[in-house]
C-alpha cells in the first residue's frame, strides 16, 4: 500500500489497480450469489479467486488475520455499497425479496470454505468491528450485515482514521529533529523493542526530562522500527469499562492497518484519580499494540513486559550547536554568551527555536543584530520567558526589583551574599571548563540558608540575588507541596526540582524548617515516612544544580545532616541602632517628599527592617491624605499602628523628640 500514488508498469495507478481488483472480487461473489439462487452449492476450491496481492484487501486480510471465507464475507458487505445489483442478488439467493442485504446465514450457504468460527464475537470480523450486525433481536445468522465505513474506505484504497479515535488524539505537531545523543538512545530503545517476542510486544516507558525530550525520543524510536507515532493524553482516555474496551479494539485495528504506535502521555495524570489510573493500568497490561508510555516518573506493569528509559535533554555541546545554527552569523558576535545560556537554561530544541525567533525578531526591529551586548540581553530575556513556562504552574514567581542599595546588613553578611552571586555567575567555567563536574556530578548546586528573625531581610536578599543574576525567583508554596498522603510530598517536590532544573531559576523555600526539620525517632509508620521525606529532600538538594535559597526563623529546628550539605549559611541579625539608622536613611524613594525627618531619632525604634518598611509606607499614605510631605508626626502615628499590630507598644524612650 505504500505505492498508492505511483504508476504501475501498464501505466495505471495503484489506486486504479486496487479498485479493479476489488470490483473483480465483487463480481466473483455476484456469480456465487446467482448460483446460490439457482440452488447450486458453493465450490469447495478457491477457483476463480482474483489475484489481489498488493491490494488494500490483501493487506487488510493479512494484518487482521482473516481467513478466505472471512475475507469473502467482508467483500460481500463492501459489494452491496459499491454495486447496487448485489442487493437484489442477496434477496434472490435468500429466497425472500424483503431481505435485500447480506447475512451470515447467506454467507455460510453461498460462499466457499465456510466455518462457524467466523461468526463468533472473538473472530476478527466482529472483534475488530469490520462488519456490524443490526438485527434488532433477530438471530445472528439472519441479522443484516453492514461493513464499517472506515473499513470500506480502507478497501477502496483511501484510508482515513476512525473519527472515534481521532477525536481522542492530540493534533500532530511537526517532526522533531533528534540530537546525536537522542538518536543513539533511540536506537537502543528500538533494539530492545525489536528483541521482544512477536506474541508479547513490550511497552516502552520514557520518563523524566521534559515532554519535548520524551516526544522527540519516542518519534525517533518509532522511525527506527518503521512505525508512525500518534499521541494521546491520559486525560482523554475513557474511564468507563465498555468505552475503554471499545477504544482498545478500535486502536488495535488502526495500529494493524497503518501501522501505528500510541504514545500515552501521563505527565499531567493526577495519581489520586483512581478511575484514570485504573484505565491507564488496563491499557498498559491488556493491550497488545505498540505502546509508548511517557510520564514524570516510572510506573510498573503488572502483566505486560515493560522496558524503561530515562529521557535526557540534549548535551551542552548539542545545545550550543543548535544555538549557533539558528542564530547564524549573529552567533559570532556573542563571544561566549551562548555557553552561559546553556549552563543556566536547559531548554528543549523547540524552546531554543522560540527563544531565537523572539530575540532575533526584536533585534531586527531595533537594528541591533550585530550588537553583542544587546543580543546577549535579548537572548537571556527570551530564555527566561521560555524556561519559566513549566514552573509557573508549580510555584509563585516573585517580581524582583531590589538591588544591593536596598539591602542593609553587616559587612560579613553582604560579602557572603556577593560570594553567592559570584559562584552562580562563574559556575559554568569552574564546573565545565576547569573540570570539577567531571570528577563528580553531585554537590554542584548552590544552596544557601538565610536564617534570622522575621523582617531582617531574608526574602529581600533572595530578591536582590535573583535580580542581580537576571534569574526568575520562585517561592515554593508549602501548602501545595506537603501532602498528608504517603509519598505525595516527594512526588510534588520532584516536579518542582525537575522544572526548576530546566528553567535555571532560583528556588525560595520560605519557612524551610517546615520541610527540612529534624528527623525524628521512629515510633510508628508516620515517623518512618516523615524521615524518608527528609532523606529524599537532602538528596535532591545535593543533586540540584540550580540556586536554592531557604529561609527560616528557627535555624535550630533544621536537620543537622541538612545543614552540612549547605554551601552557604547567612545569619541575618536583628538590626542594631546603627543598622536601623541606615535603613531609615534608605527607606524612602528619592521621589517621596519628606520634611524634617531625623533618622537618628527614628533609629531608636527597636524594630526590624520589615516593620520599618511597613511604617514608612503607612506614613506615606497618611501624608498623601494630608497633602503634605512625610513628617515625623506621620511616622509616629504609623509606628503606633505597627506596634499595636505586632503586640508591641511603643516606649517613651523610643519616640522621645519625634514631634
Amino acid at each position: 500500500m505504500t505505492g498508492s500514488a505511483t504508476a504501475s508498469a501498464s501505466g495505471s495507478t495503484w489506486l486504479e489497480e486496487n479498485q479493479h481488483q476489488l470490483m473483480s472480487e465483487v463480481a466473483r461473489l455476484a456469480s456465487l450469489l446467482e448460483a446460490a439462487s439457482r440452488g447450486e452449492r458453493p465450490p469447495l476450491s478457491a477457483a476463480g479467486v482474483t489475484d489481489v496481492s498488493g491490494s488494500a484487501l490483501a493487506f487488510l486480510a493479512e494484518a487482521l488475520g482473516l481467513s478466505d471465507f472471512e475475507r469473502d464475507v467482508l467483500v460481500l458487505c463492501a459489494g452491496v455499497e459499491l454495486d447496487s445489483r448485489l442487493l437484489a442478488l442477496c434477496a434472490s439467493a435468500q429466497g425472500d425479496l424483503s431481505r435485500p442485504y447480506p447475512t451470515f446465514g447467506l454467507a455460510l450457504a453461498a460462499l466457499p470454505n465456510p466455518h462457524w468460527s467466523a461468526i463468533r464475537p472473538s473472530g476478527p470480523l466482529r472483534h475488530f468491528h469490520l462488519v456490524e450486525t443490526n438485527g434488532g433481536g433477530m438471530a445472528i445468522t439472519q441479522a443484516p450485515l453492514r461493513i464499517d465505513e472506515r473499513i470500506l474506505h480502507q478497501l477502496a484504497g483511501l484510508p482515513q482514521m476512525d473519527e472515534r479515535i481521532t477525536n481522542l488524539l492530540e493534533t500532530p505537531s511537526g517532526p522533531r529533529e533528534p540530537t546525536v545523543s537522542q538518536s543513539v538512545l533511540a536506537e537502543e530503545v528500538g533494539a530492545s523493542w525489536s528483541a521482544g517476542r512477536e506474541d508479547e510486544i513490550p511497552v516502552i516507558q520514557i520518563w523524566g526530562g521534559n515532554s519535548s525530550d520524551q516526544r522527540t525520543l519516542a518519534e525517533a524510536v518509532c522511525a527506527a522500527v518503521g512505525l508512525s507515532l500518534r499521541a494521546m493524553s491520559s486525560d482523554a482516555l475513557p474511564t468507563d469499562s465498555r468505552e475503554l474496551t471499545e477504544f482498545q479494539i478500535l486502536w488495535s485495528r488502526e495500529a494493524a492497518l497503518a501501522p501505528l504506535c500510541l504514545l500515552l502521555d501521563c505527565g499531567d495524570l493526577d495519581r489520586g484519580d483512581r478511575a484514570r489510573e485504573s484505565a491507564v493500568a488496563r491499557v498498559l497490561d491488556s493491550s497488545r499494540f505498540p505502546l509508548i508510555l511517557c510520564g514524570r516518573e516510572p510506573r510498573a506493569a503488572r502483566q505486560r513486559m515493560l522496558i524503561s528509559f530515562e529521557a535526557q535533554p540534549p548535551l551542552a555541546a548539542e545545545q550550543c550547536n543548535l544555538w549557533e545554527h539558528l542564530l547564524g552569523g549573529s552567533a559570532a558576535v556573542l563571544n561566549g554568551e551562548l555557553n552561559r545560556l546553556v549552563a543556566q537554561f536547559q531548554l528543549s530544541p523547540p524552546r531554543i527555536r522560540a527563544a531565537c525567533a523572539e530575540a532575533t525578531g526584536k533585534a531586527r526591529l531595533a537594528g541591533a543584530v550585530g550588537n553583542q551586548e544587546w543580543m546577549g540581553e535579548a537572548l537571556w530575556a527570551a530564555c527566561r520567558v521560555q524556561a519559566r513556562l513549566p514552573l509557573d504552574e508549580l510555584a509563585q514567581r516573585v517580581d524582583t526589583q531590589a538591588d544591593w542599595d536596598d539591602l542593609v546588613l553587616p559587612r560579613a553578611q553582604l560579602e557572603t551574599l556577593r560570594e553567592i552571586e559570584m559562584h552562580v555567575t562563574h559556575r559554568a567555567r569552574v564546573y565545565e571548563d576547569w573540570g570539577f563536574a567531571a570528577r563528580s556530578r553531585r554537590g554542584l548546586g548552590i544552596t544557601a540558608l538565610f536564617a534570622g528573625p522575621s523582617g531582617t531581610g531574608k526574602t529581600l536578599a533572595a530578591e536582590v540575588l535573583a535580580n542581580r543574576l537576571r534569574l526568575d525567583l520562585y517561592r515554593i508554596d508549602l501548602s501545595q507541596v506537603v501532602s498528608k498522603y504517603i509519598g505525595e510530598t516527594e512526588k510534588n517536590l520532584r516536579r518542582v526540582f525537575d522544572a526548576a532544573q530546566q528553567a535555571g531559576s532560583c528556588l525560595l523555600f520560605d519557612e524551610a524548617d517546615a520541610l527540612f526539620g529534624r528527623r525524628s525517632e521512629v515510633k510508628d509508620s508516620h515517623d518512618r515516612y516523615a524521615n524518608i521525606e527528609v532523606g529524599y529532600l537532602l538528596q535532591r538538594m545535593e543533586a540540584y544544580r540550580g540556586l536554592a535559597i531557604l529561609t527560616t526563623n528557627m535555624k535550630e529546628s533544621l536537620d543537622p545532616a541538612f545543614l552540612r550539605r549547605l554551601r552557604f549559611v547567612v545569619d541575618f541579625p536583628f538590626p542594631d541602632e546603627l543598622l536601623r539608622t541606615e535603613i531609615w536613611r534608605r527607606i524612602f524613594p528619592r521621589s517621596t517628599p519628606t520634611n524634617g525627618l531625623d533618622v537618628e531619632k527614628l533609629a531608636r525604634l527597636d524594630m526590624a527592617g520589615g516593620n520599618i518598611r511597613n511604617i514608612a509606607l503607612q506614613a506615606a499614605f497618611l501624608a498623601a491624605d494630608d497633602d503634605t510631605p512625610v513628617q515625623m508626626r506621620h511616622l509616629l502615628r504609623a509606628a503606633g499602628g505597627e506596634g499595636a499590630k505586632i503586640g508591641r507598644p511603643l516606649t517613651p524612650v523610643e519616640v522621645r523628640g519625634w514631634v
